[in-house]
């Protein structure tokens, strides 16, 4: 769908400086004095209310609800943070935090760097998703989730499903007034069954999401090809016999497998660890750091999708980056702070959990573009080699770009056909090493299914991610057969 104007009533949506203690005349005086001098800073304002359904065992275990409001003020000289939060909204509290973030004032007087560019754009709705369907609605949908899975299969031994909302509203005000708004829904629902045969028990997970109210999570035939989704999984997990190991070609899957892109290079794409040359990738700007075809985006402007934002968490429009285009890194993924010091421009990926952060650069939904081949014929052309589905957790060394990630499906293939699934499989490598040895590009490009969290310096946000069907050659594989 195309992106929506902003509506014209937005600021009677949400506006903290109306509902709140302390008026916009006064909070603009403040945020311009205590940022006299500096070289960058704002004030983030954030309301936001989210809740939580857990299912498991036939009842309802849990139901929560939380609301917050708070404010983060920050002062930025030359490569110093000033910042300071409270959950009081109140005059008193602001210039508290005004006294507190000058204590990075070096005596120097910086420049003010230009504020973002407005937007008109929004690529999601304002629609709270917490307001628009019955308590009862919320526990009935969970029900018959757990009814459906449990008559899916006989084998079914235990369901537990989930379901989540959140609201954010955020308000971000600059010196000199320059004030700019965005609202924010999020909404998932995960599912996982337990299946057993004799003493084995295996298990199945599907989950979904977007930035949407509920509604499409409430059409039947969504929430039930999810539960499909899970049975499938825990079924193929039943059959699947112990993985190999060695190096061997590797075909990953479309859609969620791009987790592996995400941690393994994306990471190391963003502008702070550059900066400081702490990246795999510092100071290969220009060169060829993948195999021709390889082309890497991060777009934060694609409707809906989880990762996507109108504006980045210091006001900046958010856009598509191009990180690494037919196998030459062309770019970072930029803050402002990151930006003003490497003498580039800010890309819209300043982002921070909540108003008790401060921003740096994080990603929004990264992505492989497709290629030219078809996944049948990537398949057919591994005689011995392994086929990844789907991943799990995963650890990464952001300096050496090391990685280590669980197969939660995956399959033989042999002699160019999809074989046994296979159970315990790892992937091992390195990330930028890895791009190099990409083969064949599918045609089949595939964003996840709206569940990823990105953390960073213990910072969680939503974020989205995806690639085409690969073919990697001479990857390491962890597996647990004799």
């Amino acid at each position: 769908m195309p992106a929506q104007s902003l509506p014209q009533d937005a600021s009677a949506l949400f506006d903290p400086f109306k509902e709140g203690d302390l008026d916009i005349q006064t909070a603009e005086r403040i945020v311009d004095t205590a940022l006299t001098g500096m070289d960058d800073g704002e004030l983030f304002v954030e309301t936001s209310r989210s809740e939580a359904f857990s299912f498991d065992d036939g009842r309802l275990k849990s139901a929560s609800f939380d609301s917050a409001q708070g404010f983060g003020l920050r002062a930025v000289t030359g490569e110093s943070t000033g910042y300071a939060h409270a959950t009081d909204l109140s005059e008193p509290a602001l210039k508290r935090a005004a006294d507190t973030v000058q204590a990075v004032r070096t005596g120097e007087d910086g420049a003010m760097s230009l504020a973002p560019a407005r937007t008109n754009e929004k690529f999601y709705s304002d629609a709270d998703p917490l307001g628009g369907i019955p308590f009862a609605d919320k526990v009935a949908l969970l029900e018959e989730v757990d009814a459906y899975a449990r008559a899916a299969d006989p084998r079914v031994r235990q369901v537990s499903a989930s379901l989540l909302g959140s609201w954010r509203a955020v308000d971000i005000l600059r010196a000199g007034g320059e004030r700019m708004r965005d609202i924010r829904p999020l909404t998932r629902l995960n599912v996982s069954v337990v299946m057993g045969e004799g003493d084995r028990q295996e298990t199945g997970y599907e989950g979904d999401g977007a930035r949407r109210d509920y509604g499409f999570l409430f059409d039947p035939a969504q929430w039930r090809s999810q539960v499909d989704e899970a049975v499938r999984l825990a079924t193929v997990n039943l059959e699947s016999v112990a993985a190999p190991a060695g190096e061997m070609t590797v075909v990953i899957g479309p859609g969620w497998p791009g987790v592996l892109l995400h941690e393994a290079v994306g990471h190391g794409l963003e502008g702070d660890f550059n900066r400081k040359k702490t990246s795999a990738f510092a100071g290969l700007m220009g060169e060829r750091v993948a195999a021709p075809g390889v082309t890497v985006i991060d777009d934060g402007t694609m409707p809906e999708e989880r990762g996507s934002l109108t504006i980045d968490d210091e006001g900046t429009p958010t856009g598509e980056t191009v990180l690494i285009e037919d196998g030459i890194l062309k770019g970072y993924m930029q803050d402002r702070l990151n930006a003003r010091l490497m003498g580039q421009s800010a890309t819209g990926n300043g982002r921070r959990q909540s108003f008790a952060h401060a921003p740096m650069p994080r990603m929004t939904n990264t992505y492989m573009l497709a290629g030219s081949h078809d996944p049948a014929e990537i398949l057919a052309s591994v005689e011995d080699g392994l086929f990844a589905v789907s991943f799990g957790g995963g650890q990464v060394d952001i300096t050496s770009g090391k990685f280590v990630f669980t197969c939660t499906e995956a399959y033989r293939i042999r002699g160019g056909r999809v074989a046994e699934p296979v159970k315990g499989a790892t992937l091992i490598g390195n990330g930028p090493d890895v791009l190099t040895r990409v083969s064949m590009i599918g045609n089949d490009l595939k964003m996840g299914s709206g569940v990823g969290t990105c953390g960073k310096n213990g910072q969680q946000v939503p974020v989205g991610i995806g690639q085409p069907t690969l073919r990697i050659d001479g990857l390491t594989v962890g597996g647990t057969a004799a």
